[in-house]
Formats: structure tokens, C-alpha cells, sequence
């Protein structure tokens, strides 16, 4: 078995298919997860979706405007 094979047989396996789909333009709300210290907490914000990978390890990026200044968030 390919090396190839072996990864997609194992990312298979923790792919999560309960997503919605979603193509750039579409706005969606983010949740992640923020370390502070010992402390971990979960934050949430809204943007639009400027760009999608597909792949072996999806993700894309979100653009969140807040307070009138653009920033931009990668997510898998």
C-alpha cells in the first residue's frame, strides 16, 4: 500500500462529514478555540468565505470585518 493510500485510509477515518457545504461568497459563523495560560476558550464570529483548499486536509478562510478594519482567519 502506497503512502498515499495509507494517509487517506486514516484521514478517512477522523473526516467529519457533518458539515454543511459552503462555496466562497457564502458568509458562515467560526468557532475557535483560544488558548490563554492554562485557560481554554471558544469564541465565535461571523465573515464571508474568500477562499476554499480541498484536498487531503481541507480548509478555508474567512474575511471579518470588525469595527471597520478587514482581518483574515484560516480554519480547517
Amino acid at each position: 500500500m502506497s503512502n498515499h493510500a495509507m494517509l487517506e485510509k486514516l484521514l478517512s477515518k477522523i473526516r467529519r462529514t457533518d458539515l454543511p457545504s459552503f462555496v466562497p461568497g457564502d458568509t458562515v459563523r467560526v468557532h475557535v478555540k483560544i488558548k490563554e495560560g492554562d485557560k481554554e476558550r471558544v469564541q465565535m464570529f461571523e465573515g464571508t468565505v474568500i477562499k476554499q483548499r480541498g484536498g487531503l486536509q481541507p480548509s478555508f478562510t474567512v474575511r471579518k470585518v470588525s469595527f471597520d478594519k478587514a482581518s483574515s482567519a484560516s480554519s480547517l
